[in-house]
């Protein structure tokens, strides 16, 4: 029987607890000496700026090689139109594929943070190739002698590409990193701090398109007026800044200690439930738990509950009365969520055509207003404008109103939000085939169908295609990282912030893909294709038509299986 000073004990304890959960951070956050942190002197608002920073001039590095990429390999390296956008679409497609190692690496061993340092050395060495490959005469191509055109040699190509893909190896450790360093920031056990972590992901991708608008319009004009030595210079710069500014606020920050390896513990649990198949499942549940009671197999993180769903994966924990803590729920999340992440990849296609179809369509487009002629690429300018519009609206004026319908605090759910993105990915594809038609329209009353020359329709046509791409993103992509980080288990979140990116790549991929079938199907016979070097010979509104397709297809594949997803139920941090 418990004696009066027994109970005072417990309430002592208990006032404790009380005081030590409002004091520190209840999500198993530390410092970088691996302490506990305070939570009124790290992570919240007060980190932001850095991590905000960073990620904005590292977006402005980036874009400032990718946006007008497309236009340096044709222009500068003299090669056609298929196989510039292909060389684009695979390398833009390697920089999302790279994020799996990061990921990875983040998770199991380094932590966010190191990751983050490691791998931005790597993109800032690889933004410094880029320069050389552009200013040093024997790295440069040879520019065009009248129509005489020379290829650029195997040592020119050589340090351009290495150049570029030791970008794609840098953004490998940033891309999946960043934005769930930012996120881990605040406190998922703490309602007051959970309620910002979904405007942080807003405002993040909002700081990213800052960093974009700047490369889409300053530095761009820079690489076709003033030369591609500064125009790739500058970008490597701010790279510079980008590193200054994230390690300044190292004393802030909160950091999430890394799990172990990932793929190990999924691949224990599937190797469990092949060794068990023949046992039966317990009929009480609470058998089938990670661990006893609220605690975690891995410390400072939430257990997951164990959900009814894929019960053959429980097999794993049939007969387990050993040390190793099976990760069951894991995997059945990431099985839960592949679903949602593949109807991402076609909506990243279509994101892809701004880098290389938009452009070149726009190349041949009056591109003229009086004296100064707009680079084709600064029309991304207005997918920036579209994003940076949105992302406060969406933030300050539509959530508020949509929660007082739905009662979501989110106003919209994550998977409501990335449905509405994929509808007017739609829409933006209609908008591309539609000014295009009239385009050649145009070029067939002037006679202009063989010339390789601009046609005269002005390139602000192509502000409409833009702008519903950047209204698209703020709902799907800024959707896709909400949910993947919400959903993902603690010990996973780079990877599967991994995975949300992994969508572009493979978005990329399918682009490239597409355009090679396109290009083999119809230029069959010696025909033009859809889409030749001289598109005014071309079909390219078919191009657009049928990603139209493919988009309105994804989207009702989307609903079914938003439909059916099964959200994850975490306890509170043991």
């Amino acid at each position: 029987m418990n004696t009066p000073d027994d109970h005072q004990l417990l309430l002592e304890d208990s006032i404790l607890q009380k005081e030590n959960r409002e004091q520190y951070a209840g999500d198993g956050s530390v410092d970088l000496q691996g302490n506990p942190v305070l939570k009124n002197k790290t992570g919240n608002w007060r980190t932001c700026p850095f991590i905000l920073g960073t990620e904005c001039c590292e977006r402005l590095a980036y874009y400032g090689i990718a946006k007008n990429l497309v236009n340096y390999l044709s222009g500068k390296l003299h090669q056609g139109n298929v196989t510039a956008a292909r060389n684009v679409n695979n390398w833009a497609g390697t920089c999302y594929l790279t994020p799996l190692l990061g990921a990875f690496l983040a998770d199991a061993y380094w932590g966010r943070y190191w990751t983050i340092a490691v791998f931005s050395t790597i993109y800032f060495i690889g933004m410094c190739t880029m320069v050389l490959s552009a200013s040093v005469p024997a790295f440069k191509p040879v520019d065009c002698l009248g129509s005489i055109c020379p290829s650029a040699t195997p040592a020119q190509s050589g340090v351009l590409f290495v150049g570029l893909y030791l970008i794609a190896l840098g953004t490998g450790g940033i891309k999946p990193c960043v934005s769930s360093f930012g996120a881990d920031q605040f406190d998922d056990t703490d309602p007051s701090e959970r309620a910002k972590k979904g405007s942080f992901f807003n405002w993040f991708y909002f700081f990213i398109n800052i960093g974009s608008l700047i490369s889409s319009t300053l530095v761009v004009w820079i690489q076709e007026n003033v030369g591609w030595d500064i125009g790739f210079g500058i970008p490597a710069l701010f790279m510079g800044i980008a590193i200054a500014s994230f390690f300044s606020g190292t004393p802030l920050y909160r950091f999430q200690k890394p799990g172990g390896s990932p793929l190990t513990r999924m691949c224990q649990v599937v190797v469990a439930s092949l060794q068990n198949r023949k046992l039966d499942v317990p009929q009480d549940t609470t058998l089938l738990y990670e661990t006893p009671e609220k605690l975690s197999a891995i410390g400072g993180t939430r257990k997951l509950e164990h959900s009814e769903d894929l019960k053959f994966l429980d097999k794993a924990s049939v007969l387990s009365d050993s040390d190793d803590k099976w990760r069951i729920e894991e995997l059945k999340l990431l099985i839960r969520m592949i679903p949602i992440w593949a109807t991402g990849i076609v909506f990243s296609a279509v994101y892809a055509q701004m880098a290389t179809l938009f452009i070149e369509q726009g190349m041949v487009m009056d591109r003229r207003v009086g004296t100064f002629t707009i680079p084709a690429a600064s029309l991304s300018t207005f997918d920036v404008i579209s994003v940076i519009f949105w992302v406060p609206v969406y933030d300050k004026f539509l959530i508020p109103r949509v929660r007082k319908i739905t009662g979501n605090e989110r106003g919209f759910s994550n998977l409501q939000r990335m449905g509405i993105g994929l509808f007017i990915s739609i829409l933006a594809m209609v908008s591309a085939a539609l000014v295009e038609i009239r385009r050649l329209q145009i070029a067939e009353e002037l006679g202009l169908i063989n010339e390789h020359v601009p046609v005269p329709l002005s390139i602000f046509w192509q502000i409409p295609q833009f702008f519903l791409v950047g209204a698209a993103e703020v709902f799907t992509f800024i959707g896709q990282l909400e949910f993947f980080y919400d959903q993902s288990p603690d010990a996973m979140r780079s990877l599967c912030s991994a995975f949300s990116l992994l969508t572009t790549s493979l978005g990329n991929y399918l682009s490239s893909l597409i355009l090679i079938i396109v290009t083999s199907i119809t230029t069959a016979g010696g025909k033009p294709g859809w889409i030749p070097d001289n598109l005014n010979k071309g079909r390219l509104y078919n191009f657009f038509w049928l990603l139209a397709g493919l988009s309105f297809f994804n989207l009702l594949v989307y609903v079914f299986c938003a439909i059916k997803y099964k959200q994850k139920n975490a306890s509170a941090s043991g």
